[in-house]
């Protein structure tokens, strides 16, 4: 099934922007169709990953290496995942877990996760999805190597897990029989520093005052353009998307006509189709600009010693480390952004997004930003009462409509 989904999707969008309809979403989304084209296909070496996973390191190694999440954001978007997460509920998993990792387990129960050559668990962002890996390891009978990823970037941790990621390296080349070569690798660090450069870039015009993205342009993007890293498709992507925001700022095209407020969104989006973010444009003028994950917090990485830059973009994502780090980095955002509002889905079963709620929105409200925190499964679709989630966003976006504006 979804072999001949990414197959379809990718013939799709070649036939589209081949007859002139190209875009820079449309480049993205070809991009994730042929990389779950390669999952399926088995014809290549595959690992399945935690999220700080160095993607462009496995990417110079010949791997095609994808965090396990993907598959379950992919079921929430096809509308496949109910009998997925009901297969886990009759093994006894608990209803309470986080429907990204129930779904996957669920398809590897049902046998529509590919069969990895090997799988490299990371420590952050979260126990949950180690505890998937060691699962998938255990069911599929095949080799776990765990980075332990330190919470800050002290001399002493960063040589810690650069060591870590060597010896994973080695791990890699004993399981797939190749060695890493110096020259891909120097492409891959090079390729991934030209995407995080533009991609930077790409953030900076998101933030401009009016805003040239609309809430779906970004949608996924920090958290699924690190599996690109080390590409040329990275870079492309990346450019597409500056170029067509350079574009509309010279054309004053600015996202939605008569837009109003500019909105945060805290961790992952709601994965399946639902109308809250045509809702927020159409009735309320208000766009998702930034989300929680849609940032570069790490420096360029050194092609000359890349195992310690590996190591210190792992370290540096937010999720990383104390709450107050969290907290500091979305006020970051807030101001950078001049963010009106923010939305966190509080996603069921994650404890990163539930067990933090009301202290992020305390953090946030410091700095005058107020906080809408929902109750959403963001992969399953059956437990979203689209009514009572409307009802909660009419009334903040009423609220937000009666203040003062916060940036002048």
């Amino acid at each position: 099934m979804m072999k001949e989904y990414f197959t379809d999707l990718e013939a799709g969008i070649e036939n589209a922007i081949s007859g002139g309809h190209s875009s820079h979403r449309k480049l993205y989304t070809l991009e994730l169709a042929r990389l779950g084209k390669r999952l399926y296909s088995g014809a290549d070496s595959i690992a399945w990953c935690g999220v700080t996973a160095p993607f462009d390191l496995l990417n110079a190694m010949g791997v095609t290496s994808c965090f396990v999440e993907f598959i379950g954001a992919m079921l929430a978007l096809t509308g496949a995942v109910g009998p997925f997460i009901e297969e886990t509920d009759r093994q006894g998993y608990s209803a309470d877990a986080c429907s990204y990792h129930r779904s996957v387990s669920g398809a590897a129960i049902k046998g529509m996760m590919p069969v990895p050559d090997f799988l490299i668990g990371t420590t952050n962002p979260c126990t949950g999805g180690l505890a998937v890996l060691e699962n998938l390891a255990h069911r599929f009978g095949r080799k776990l190597f765990v980075l332990h990823i330190p919470q800050d970037d002290s001399a002493g941790n960063v040589r810690f897990l650069a060591g870590q990621m060597g010896e994973m390296t080695a791990f890699v080349s004993r399981i797939t029989g190749r060695k890493l070569d110096d020259g891909a690798l120097r492409r891959s660090v090079e390729n991934s520093n030209r995407a995080c450069g533009v991609i930077k870039e790409v953030f900076e015009l998101a933030g401009r005052v009016p805003s040239p993205v609309t809430s779906r342009d970004l949608s996924n993007f920090g958290i699924v353009m690190p599996l690109f890293l080390g590409s040329e498709a990275a870079v492309a992507i990346a450019e597409a998307y500056r170029d067509e925001f350079t574009r509309r700022i010279a054309a004053c095209v600015h996202g939605k006509p008569g837009r109003k407020f500019r909105l945060l969104w805290i961790q992952n989006r709601i994965q399946f189709r639902q109308g809250l973010e045509k809702m927020l444009e159409e009735e309320y003028g208000a766009s998702i600009i930034s989300d929680e994950l849609n940032d570069i917090t790490w420096d360029p990485i050194d092609p000359e010693n890349p195992f310690d830059g590996f190591a210190r973009r792992a370290i540096s994502i937010p999720f990383n480390g104390t709450i107050e780090r969290r907290i500091g980095h979305l006020k970051k955002l807030a101001r950078q952004y001049r963010i009106d509002g923010a939305i966190n889905p509080c996603n069921w079963g994650c404890r990163q997004g539930t067990g933090a709620r009301g202290l992020m929105e305390k953090g946030l409200r410091e700095i005058g930003v107020p906080v809408l925190n929902l109750e959403v499964d963001c992969v399953d679709s059956r437990k979203f009462a689209e009514g009572q989630l409307r009802t909660r966003i009419e009334a903040f976006m009423e609220m937000l409509d009666g203040r003062e504006p916060l940036w002048r």
